[in-house]
């Protein structure tokens, strides 16, 4: 009888705006080898595909070799695990269809699973992290995007098409601004960090009233928040604002889908209680009454990056092997 190899190692692999890290990862969770490069060096994207693939490469060899590596599973924004594509993504320099995961296998001659970084978010923190152990919750992330997922019955819902919880893109104000998906008045306008940015801009400029955020080489979530942790009254109005808005977002969301628990990651959530006590109070002003007071608000206790990855190995070991090499 001929023996079959079992192979214990994936690679994961989380595409953001700003960088593409990857990873081997055993078995157990445990990252062997990591590295990363910015997104941005690649802005045609089978230039991408090339520089990922000999990247993977090298680090595979350097660590145990090819012939160990079960399969690859990929996190990436605007990303459908039912077609395998990137569609028409509104923040990464890619546009319109772009088939990666056909795009990685041809090239690397392995199995490849893709889907929406946010559900690779909350399969993340299902299996490592904050949400291990429930079995209905949502996964909100909060950065340059803005991303969620949701678990029922401890099965994540990817709907139809694959783009379920493109919780960014639901209007939040009728006729409001301009989202980089192409649509007026989306969440995403309001409490992604380009539109935390939008806000702050606005209130400088309604005001002469002084404020840290005028003297900031380089206004962010992150130098506001920190302007708001100096007593910056018009920083702090900043977040109010974000958090009103997400907040009446957030309350929307769980009276659909009854969560026990709305976990918040990525940069936006590090803003800390200048984010979640407005975020709170609106939420439990406008959530469905049987609601209030029970459904858990939690930030998440893993680093994002670490935990995506691992999200995407999790996303690896569900597809079926397959191995040019056999």
């Amino acid at each position: 009888m001929e023996e079959y190899n079992i192979k214990s190692k994936v690679v994961g692999v989380d595409i953001s705006n700003e960088r593409t890290t990857y990873a081997i990862v055993d078995v157990r969770g445990n990252i062997l080898a990591e590295d990363f490069f910015p997104t941005q060096d690649y802005p045609d994207v089978n230039n991408f595909v090339t520089a990922i693939s000999e990247k993977i490469v090298m680090l595979v060899e350097a660590n145990g070799g090819y012939e160990t590596i079960r399969s690859i599973g990929v996190s990436c924004p605007s990303a459908s695990s039912v077609s395998g594509c990137i569609e028409n993504a509104a923040n990464l320099p890619w546009k319109g269809i772009v088939p990666l995961a056909a795009m990685l296998r041809d090239r690397m001659g392995l199995a490849v699973a893709l889907a929406n970084d946010a559900h690779i978010t909350a399969l993340g923190e299902y299996t490592f992290g904050s949400a291990h152990g429930m079995k209905n919750f949502i996964i909100l992330s909060l950065g340059v995007g803005i991303g969620s997922c949701f678990f029922s019955k401890g099965n994540e819902h990817c709907g139809h098409l694959g783009f379920a919880g493109e919780f960014g893109h639901t209007c939040i104000v009728d006729k409001g601004r301009k989202c980089g998906c192409g649509h007026e008045g989306c969440l995403e306008a309001y409490v992604g960090a380009n539109g935390i940015i939008q806000t702050a801009h606005e209130l400088m400029a309604e005001s002469d009233a002084p404020s840290l955020m005028r003297n900031l080489e380089k206004l962010s979530p992150r130098t506001i928040a920190e302007s708001c942790d100096q007593g910056d009254e018009m920083a702090i109005e900043v977040y109010r604002r974000t958090g009103y808005y997400l907040g009446l977002g957030v309350a929307n969301y769980a009276s659909i889908v009854d969560p026990e628990a709305i976990i918040l990651t990525g940069g936006v959530s590090h803003a800390g209680k200048w984010l979640l006590d407005p975020l709170y109070d609106t939420f439990e002003a406008h959530v469905f009454g049987n609601l209030r007071g029970r459904v858990k608000i939690l930030c998440s206790k893993l680093n994002d990056r670490e935990r995506d990855v691992l999200g995407a190995s999790a996303l690896a070991w569900s597809v079926p092997e397959y191995s040019l090499f056999k």
